[in-house]
């Protein structure tokens, strides 16, 4: 399953990013992960919220540039070796991972890890080919 992640296009200065957050904040919308990337003039907050349409909606009212974009969320065991597990099953194939970023997860009890990849569709394929266990929304957010 895709998730819908959100990219935040930041000034890098000081205040853009509590700006961002607090917008969130005050429309009750929590973020469950994110990445933060940053050149010398701009930074990308990337982040998975449970309302990613409300999340969308109330931050490019405030003038942020969001961008949704798909990826998909694998859990791992949070041991030697899970991470590279997982890049095993796209050795000798055309499927690119353009970023990634991980985190622990009570809910599941594992490493979460987050992918952009080139053609999602066919690393889905190999993934649960390989029984790479998917997160999906419910079980990431930990309510339908």
């Amino acid at each position: 399953m895709k998730l819908h992640q959100l990219s935040l296009f930041l000034e890098n200065k000081p205040g853009h990013l509590l700006s961002a957050c607090r917008t969130l904040a005050d429309a009750g919308i929590n973020v469950e992960t994110m990445a933060l990337a940053d050149t010398e003039q701009f930074g990308i907050l990337r982040i998975l919220v449970k309302d990613w349409q409300k999340a969308k909606e109330v931050l490019e009212k405030k003038g942020t540039v969001v961008k949704e974009t798909a990826v998909i969320a694998v859990k791992v065991p949070d041991k030697p070796g899970g991470l590279a597990n997982l890049l095993t099953c796209f050795e000798s194939t055309s499927v690119n991972i353009e970023y990634m970023y991980g985190f622990n997860s009570r809910a599941v009890e594992a490493a979460i890890i987050v992918l952009r990849m080139n053609n999602p569709d066919e690393a889905l394929e190999l993934l649960q080919k390989n029984n790479i266990h998917i997160v999906d929304k419910n079980e990431l957010f930990g309510t339908p």
